[in-house]
């Protein structure tokens, strides 16, 4: 197999550092061979196939680093009223609406427009939670099943609880347990890792027996931790610590915990998160929605946390959540220099990388995966390496994507998804949500 070159009018390899303009990179086998000037992978790689993307600038592909794929289903759902609060909104919405409705045959109609949507807004690898409790069990294989077809990069893990019963909370752990050895032995893109709820729907020796299953497979364990004020309160109310200092009593945490949302949490919890090398995903958008509050996120990034950035199955236009990571702690601190654009950009690349355990993934360097987006490079105003980061943060969007690749295989080319049907993976996502919110209304 030959090399292949792209050519781009700008490439931003790494984006902590600056952009390089007429420049490209070289591709074989799905990996990263160079990067170079238009002229050095010319003379260097004589034979390439050369790809002309020099209307486009080329940068990393975007990691979402916590996903529902299944949350696209409760979009516009019926409600006699809207939840006043996040334990509301757990308890009289989201658990009984839409969790406990879940069927194997509704959780694979909205993976497949979640892929699809992953797609269109540069997404190529994700790490996904999934929460229903009556699927079980064999719904994470229904899940990959999806995945694999559309060459995606998938983390797949079944949210434990201990909320519904002794028995179905054995079931939630085997499902993860089951199903991260079974990708291992198998291989590709898809891949799993272990997760339960949080502090006030699972037990001590729960939590501990999750993370036990974990490190026999030395893989990483995700948790939702203080998404709301509900949780802190619990803790202390319980336990005599908040969230983040009750688990390191436990001895949880590390290196291999994802900690998604991480919103009501303070100076000395960030603390704790940064001594232990606490991974965290950040959802401006659905932080938003639940009412959940507005994350510290420049203060734990300050502090040495490697943040992340997810969309939480809500809005999944990544441009749209990144510009919210940017722009939203720019109000709360009023301060206009915080979380520059780069910022929001490291989080949903190289940041999201790290927290999924991929090491050569998230920068265009040699050796590392060939994870790319082409976005198009037509602004009303120029394009230079000092204004780079701003203007696509600020003025791009899904549809000024012109190319996606994972591994070194195009899911879009030329604007274009091919080999799929659109129309019909819409259909089978509104009759899916059709028919849980009748399940919701009617218990049938």
């Amino acid at each position: 197999m030959s090399a292949t070159l792209i050519l781009g009018k700008m490439l931003w390899a790494d984006t902590t550092q600056p952009p390089e303009s007429a420049w490209g990179i070289a591709i074989e086998r799905g990996r990263i061979l160079d990067t170079g000037s238009w002229a050095e992978l010319r003379s260097l790689y004589a034979e390439a196939e050369v790809v002309d993307a020099r209307d486009c600038v080329i940068t990393p592909a975007f990691v979402n680093a916590h996903h529902h794929m299944y949350g696209v289903l409760a979009h516009g759902i019926p409600l006699e009223k809207a939840p006043s609060g996040f334990w509301p909104f757990l308890e009289e919405f989201w658990w009984p609406l839409v969790e406990d409705q879940l069927s194997h045959e509704l959780i694979a109609a909205a993976v497949d427009w979640a892929c699809l949507e992953m797609v269109l807004s540069g997404v190529t690898t994700f790490y996904d939670c999934l929460e229903a409790p009556h699927a079980l069990p064999g719904a994470l294989d229904v899940e990959a099943e999806i995945v694999r077809r559309w060459g995606l990069r998938g983390v797949l893990s079944f949210e434990a609880t201990e909320r519904v019963s002794p028995e179905n909370a054995g079931l939630g752990l085997r499902e993860n347990a089951v199903f991260i050895d079974a990708c291992r032995a198998a291989g590709g893109l898809v891949s799993g890792m272990m997760c339960f709820h949080t502090t006030f729907t699972c037990s001590a020796e729960y939590i501990q027996r999750a993370f036990a299953l974990a490190r026999e497979r030395d893989v990483r364990v995700h948790m939702h931790l203080a998404e709301g004020t509900y949780e802190p309160k619990h803790c202390l109310s319980n336990y005599g610590a908040r969230t983040v200092a009750y688990y390191d009593r436990l001895g949880v945490l590390g290196g291999h915990v994802l900690a998604s949302q991480c919103v009501q949490i303070d100076a000395d919890e960030i603390a704790i998160l940064a001594q232990r090398g606490v991974h965290v995903s950040h959802q401006p958008l659905s932080n938003c929605e639940v009412g959940g509050g507005l994350a510290p996120v420049p203060e734990m990034l300050a502090a040495g946390v490697n943040v992340a950035l997810g969309t939480d199955g809500y809005i999944n236009n990544f441009f749209e959540v990144m510009r919210a990571a940017s722009l939203i702690p720019k109000a709360r601190l009023l301060d206009p220099t915080t979380m520059p654009a780069q910022a929001a950009w490291t989080m949903a690349t190289q940041n999201g990388a790290r927290a999924l355990r991929f090491n050569d993934l998230g920068k265009l360097v040699p050796g590392g995966k060939a994870d790319l987006l082409l976005i198009a490079a037509d602004l009303p105003t120029p394009l230079a390496v000092h204004n780079l980061a701003d203007q696509l943060l600020l003025w791009r969007n899904p549809d000024n994507l012109k190319g996606v690749m994972c591994a070194g295989n195009w899911l879009m080319r030329d604007g274009r998804i091919g080999g799929i049907d659109e129309p019909t993976i819409r259909r089978r996502a509104v009759e899916a949500a059709t028919k849980l919110w009748q399940r919701a209304r009617t218990g049938v």
